[in-house]
């Protein structure tokens, strides 16, 4: 009998297929699209990738953090610096945010590093609040009272199409970027730290380098995506609804998505945050029900899906639509 090494299924060869004529269909959603609907893929997009590089961190590396409304708000501010102060090129400004807020993660994780559990976690958050704090302060981006990007020039239909193919590229790339991470030596290194900290340094992983690698690549890619979005949303304030540095709107719906979708797996927050998104679109006319909606979803993936939807689902079916792991099969 031969055996032989394989990673890919059938069920995984198919969605690949279906998956590349999804994003094909949504990279001509300009051109059948209402400005509507473009608007809330954009907002779908930017939680779908907030949502994957939290998980990341949290779900493969072992970092939790309820602090990553840090690096939205780095990113949406580096923007407006950028574009309102320096007069950089509004379009070349969307990455350069996202550069900008990977290098100012370092200082922010070298101090929240020296953190541990439950600690950590509060750390960031406290760090986060230091940092909007720091950003009030500055007059040349509003001083606390919100700025509006300056975007004369650019021809409205033109920013939109342009905002929705960012966005697009931001929400796909985080996934991809995930499972080519997963994929890696690096990805290897993550889970082994994550399952056994103690087991993965004894077989020579490198911890606190490889957990501050992909605290940095996260920082990286959620101040891309918080560029993406305040480049269609226009105006930025540091706080209050729909503020930029608010735990609120952005660290705690990224912990829901990934919970209720599967932690530790690449499909769970793009299901989490279809759903979450979906709920909130659905009841934003009633606060109260939407509010009850996703309790009672919460209680109910809690009590009877541990794992998340996709958990759950991956475990009765052994499905793997991104599969990374080895299989030994004849």
């Amino acid at each position: 009998m031969t055996m032989r090494v394989v990673r890919g299924t059938v069920a995984s060869k198919v969605f690949a297929v279906v998956a590349i004529a999804g994003v094909v269909v949504l990279a001509a959603l300009p051109s059948w699209g209402s400005i509507s609907l473009q608007r809330k893929m954009v907002e779908l997009f930017t939680l779908l990738a907030l949502a994957v590089m939290w998980n990341l961190l949290a779900g493969f590396a072992g970092v939790v953090s309820v602090g990553q409304q840090v690096f939205v708000g780095l990113g949406a501010y580096s923007m407006i610096a950028l574009v309102n102060v320096h007069g950089q090129n509004l379009y070349a400004s969307v990455p350069l945010s996202g550069l900008i807020t990977a290098v100012a993660s370092i200082p922010i994780g070298l101090i929240a590093f020296r953190l541990r559990g439950s600690y950590f976690a509060i750390g960031t958050w406290v760090l986060a609040e230091a940092v909007s704090l720091i950003i009030i302060l500055q007059k040349s981006v509003g001083a606390g009272n919100g700025v509006s990007l300056k975007v004369k020039g650019y021809a409205l239909a033109t920013r939109q199409d342009n905002s929705y193919w960012f966005a697009l590229v931001v929400g796909v790339g985080s996934v991809l970027i995930t499972y080519l991470v997963l994929r890696s030596r690096l990805g290897l290194q993550m889970q082994a730290i994550r399952d056994s900290e103690d087991g993965a340094r004894g077989l020579g992983a490198n911890v606190y380098r490889t957990r501050f690698l992909v605290w940095v690549l996260a920082a990286f890619w959620t101040g891309l995506a918080s560029a993406t979005y305040y480049l269609q949303l226009l105006r930025v304030q540091p706080a209050g609804t729909g503020g930029a540095f608010s735990v609120v709107q952005w660290t705690a719906p990224i912990i829901f998505i990934v919970v209720i979708g599967g932690i530790g797996t690449i499909e769970g927050p793009v299901i989490g945050a279809v759903l979450y998104y979906f709920l909130r679109d659905r009841f934003k006319d009633h606060q109260t029900v939407y509010l009850i909606s996703m309790g009672m979803l919460a209680i109910a993936v809690a009590l009877w899906l541990q794992g998340g939807i996709w958990g759950t689902i991956r475990r009765k079916l052994g499905a793997d639509l991104f599969p990374v792991r080895r299989r030994l099969v004849e």
